[in-house]
């Protein structure tokens, strides 16, 4: 069994590090709120997972666990604001990654609750290895290349982390030019505003030095359809992500250069349901 969090589905997929504001006015969300600043103020449970909806606009009216991508992130409660008709107004930051296993529908708790894995322990796990990827092991059986001189064991972690640093550097830096390049194509084309293209460049800035959280600001922050951020999220290593990010930018440009074109979300398309 795994651990059973609230979860919150929503259009879009949540990215760890990134500011979430919601209006929560249903009356199913406004008790998760109330649960959640029930738990004493300093607790780590002030929580809730966000999940991305991947058919459908009402998640209750189909299967609820075919409805919803299958990796999440944690919405960590920041600051609530009661509003007169009821509703809250909440600031969120994302957390952790989560694998979702199941879904339960429930009368008490009215909101969706999730079964999820933590994805923490897999994300190292993975880090590691995406950093001797390329690298020939001593003991492998491989001859060094002529001119080469073979890795010994003592110096071998050392070297490792050598080339995973400059490898990533190298990577990040190309994401970040590419993801300048990007924003000022799509402020020539009047798809953002000033204030939103003025708080991307700051951000960029802030995370220069930090390939994992630029990873995921170019996530949250390129208009990306809701598949290819579902995709980013799901990714569980800073350098496939960023290689990942790297296509995805470059295909982006060639849209936006060449037809002036950027994705609109489905749910843009949307109208209410109907028995028809």
């Amino acid at each position: 069994m795994g651990e059973l969090i609230p979860l919150f589905p929503l259009g879009t997929p949540l990215f760890p590090g990134v500011v979430l504001p919601l209006h929560v006015f249903e009356p199913r969300y406004r008790r998760l709120v109330l649960d959640l600043l029930a738990i004493p103020e300093e607790s780590e449970r002030r929580f809730f997972g966000v999940v991305a909806i991947r058919q459908g606009w009402e998640v209750e009216r189909v299967a609820p666990a075919e409805a919803l991508y299958d990796i999440g992130c944690v919405a960590r409660l920041q600051m609530v604001r009661p509003q007169a008709d009821g509703g809250f107004r909440v600031v969120t930051v994302g957390g952790e990654r989560f694998r979702l296993r199941d879904v339960v529908v429930g009368e008490d708790p009215p909101y969706l609750q999730g079964e999820v894995e933590w994805l923490a322990d897999e994300e190292a796990a993975e880090e590691a290895a995406g950093d001797a990827e390329g690298l020939v092991l001593p003991g492998s059986g491989a001859a060094p290349a002529a001119g080469r001189v073979p890795v010994c064991d003592e110096n071998l972690d050392e070297v490792v982390a050598s080339v995973a640093r400059g490898s990533l550097a190298l990577l990040a830096s190309g994401v970040q030019e590419l993801f300048t390049d990007y924003v000022d194509e799509v402020a020539d084309l009047g798809a953002g505003s000033d204030g939103e293209d003025a708080e991307r460049a700051a951000l960029l800035a802030a995370v220069a030095d930090d390939p994992t959280a630029l990873s995921w600001l170019v996530a949250s922050a390129a208009l990306l359809t809701t598949e290819d951020r579902q995709a980013l999220l799901a990714e569980s290593t800073t350098r496939r992500r960023l290689a990942a990010e790297t296509r995805l930018l470059r295909r982006e440009l060639t849209l936006l250069r060449e037809l002036g074109a950027v994705p609109a979300p489905l749910q843009g398309f949307a109208t209410p349901m109907t028995v028809n």
